[in-house]
């Protein structure tokens, strides 16, 4: 199913992980993805091929999201290289995720994990934001964590960072539906990426027995959930925040 034909996606950190996926499932929806990336070239490279290979349409661009220069001149080069304004936003990348106690955690700690989940948003929505009135639509899309219904210990620096996101989604939701503009927010449990590689078999099974459908979650999940809701049929949904964790949790 083509839905989002003829739309334009920026994914950010869209080159690895979670993104990645969520890249691929935009791209496969119809969607050209413009797939953001700080560091790594290759992995960039290696997702714009496999895209590009199931007969997708993607470009990638390099810029640190929590720059509003780097913003700026990524907003202007997706508009040059795509030759229109971006329809879809999904403020998916990350940096560090520190497990740290109280007593460990400096304000620092805190900020930057708020760099992450609340300033690069407001920087990209921002950019996107004019050319999103003048059509009169637009998908504004935050990854967030399950985490801010359980609420981890020796975690506070990145719990309190995703928690700001729901009350983001919600008062850009109500400032930006009479735009027709969405603005939701989409809730990934425990799904082991890359940054997890480390972690021992113990802990994957140990959430998995906890999980009500007793499996673990795969990237899939979530990049087939965000291009549900960068969808058409989804034009009814906004300030909302979706869990996606084989009911994991429940409400918020």
């Amino acid at each position: 199913m083509n839905s989002l034909n003829g739309k334009i996606a920026l994914v950010t950190g869209g080159s690895r992980g979670l993104g990645k996926k969520i890249s691929l499932s935009l791209a496969n929806a119809g969607a050209t993805v413009c797939v953001n990336y700080a560091n790594n070239q290759q992995a960039a490279v290696e997702t714009i091929e496999m895209i590009r290979s199931n007969g997708g349409k993607a470009m990638m661009v390099k810029a640190d999201i929590t720059s509003e220069i780097d913003v700026k001149k990524m907003i202007e080069e997706i508009q040059e290289t795509c030759g229109g304004s971006v329809d879809i936003v999904v403020n998916n990348a990350t940096g560090p995720q520190p497990e740290l106690s109280i007593e460990e955690s400096t304000w620092e700690d805190y900020l930057d994990q708020l760099h992450f989940f609340v300033k690069a948003p407001l920087l990209i929505t921002k950019e996107v934001l004019p050319s999103m009135k003048e059509k009169g639509s637009g998908r504004i899309i935050l990854i967030g964590s399950e985490v801010i219904q359980i609420g981890n210990p020796n975690f506070a620096n990145y719990v309190s960072a995703k928690s700001a996101q729901l009350g983001l989604t919600r008062s850009y939701a109500n400032e930006l539906g009479p735009h027709g503009i969405t603005v939701n927010l989409v809730n990934p449990g425990f799904i082991p990426v890359e940054r997890h590689n480390h972690l021992d078999q113990e802990v994957i099974d140990g959430y998995r027995n906890q999980v009500p459908l007793r499996k673990m979650g795969e990237p899939e999940d979530i990049g087939h959930t965000v291009a549900f809701i960068a969808s058409e049929e989804a034009r009814y949904i906004t300030g909302q925040s979706i869990s996606v964790n084989g009911g994991n949790t429940f409400g918020v």
